[in-house]
């Protein structure tokens, strides 16, 4: 079946477009409500002092990337490949970068869907696990804005694809081809790193943590390689609570101990940027090195890999068929504890 004109929405953190961009960004972070759940003036303090004091910590990072966050332009390339993907399901078709905390913004965003004025609007998250944290609070800030500018047609969501097998595939193919290069320095440990996030957040039903482990899960049946030893771990700690473990440097100094070699797979991130460029490859694998691990490699983000891309376009047909939005399968893909899971019954 073929929708007349067809908008498709992907969605992703954004990150700073220049040096002069980095505090306003952190600020627009730190004062989500989804992020830091206090009253809003004492948020606002919060957001205020902490985007001025990592700034400049920030902005160092930053600068190993040319100034600025290459998620947009990481976004854009898949963009127009899920464009190309998804015209067999529509006459006419766009697909429209959506950013949660630095620009294009929702309310730039809904302007241009006006603008384009199409049959069908479906928003697929850069995210495969949900957590009100990321696709939570886009969809939130989205379905605000475009009530606000009376954005006429209705937005089918996809909340998640964790276990997704084109999701799955595009991980695990070339994660095989890892493993193997690094059986010549012995047999290798998988480090699957995902953000953090405070444990309140995961004690308070957000199905993140729960769904990270079902999508390394996955992999790991994907791969089929007996006896694999692999780890979940945990990236990007930022303030002084509990956070989710165990943290990607502990268990990069526990495979130096154990003189394993690694390959870390950053099965949160479908995108590359600063979590994965400067943090995993750099300070990551200098801490390797530190350690004594005797072999590091990093596999890439799954960017604009053709089995990724086509299962996102493939998502299209599975809203149009009204099954539940987190799974083909027609049940809800969460167990029951998660309250926060946007198809809580």
């Amino acid at each position: 079946m073929s929708d007349g004109r067809l908008a498709i929405v992907v969605f992703n953190l954004g990150g700073p477009d220049g040096p002069a961009a980095v505090r306003p960004f952190l600020f627009n972070l730190f004062n989500d409500p989804f992020i830091i759940p206090l009253p809003g003036p004492l948020r606002w303090l919060f957001a205020t002092t902490i985007s001025t004091l990592r700034a400049k910590k920030s902005r160092g990072y930053y600068d190993q990337l040319g100034g600025k966050s290459v998620l947009l332009p990481e976004t854009e390339a898949q963009a127009k490949a899920l464009e190309q993907a998804a015209k067999p399901f529509a006459d006419d078709s766009r697909v429209f970068v959506l950013m949660r905390y630095w620009h294009p913004m929702a309310r730039e965003v809904v302007a241009q869907l006006k603008a384009y004025n199409p049959t069908r609007i479906v928003v697929l998250p850069l995210y495969p696990q949900y957590s009100t944290t990321t696709t939570g609070t886009t969809l939130a800030a989205l379905t605000r804005e475009a009530k606000r500018q009376g954005l006429a047609t209705p937005m089918e969501t996809l909340c998640c694809y964790p276990t997704d097998p084109g999701f799955v595939a595009a991980v695990a193919n070339p994660l095989r081809a890892a493993v193997e290069t690094a059986h010549a320095h012995g047999a290798p440990r998988v480090l699957f790193s995902a953000h953090g996030l405070p444990e309140k957040i995961i004690e308070d039903g957000d199905p993140y943590e729960w769904q990270v482990a079902e999508s390394a899960k996955a992999v790991v049946d994907a791969l089929g390689i007996p006896g694999l030893d692999w780890k979940i771990c945990y990236q990007s700690r930022v303030t002084p609570v509990k956070w989710l473990g165990p943290p990607v440097e502990s268990e990069i100094r526990r495979a130096g101990a154990d003189k394993v070699p690694i390959i870390i797979v950053p099965i949160a991130f479908v995108s590359e940027h600063v979590e994965t460029l400067v943090e995993l490859d750099v300070t990551m694998r200098d801490l390797a090195a530190e350690s004594g691990v005797p072999h590091f490699s990093r596999l890439a983000a799954v960017r604009t890999d053709p089995i990724f891309i086509a299962a996102l376009a493939g998502f299209t047909e599975v809203l149009r068929d009204k099954r539940t939005p987190c799974t083909a399968r027609g049940v809800r893909l969460c167990p029951a504890k998660f309250g926060k899971c946007p198809h809580v019954t």
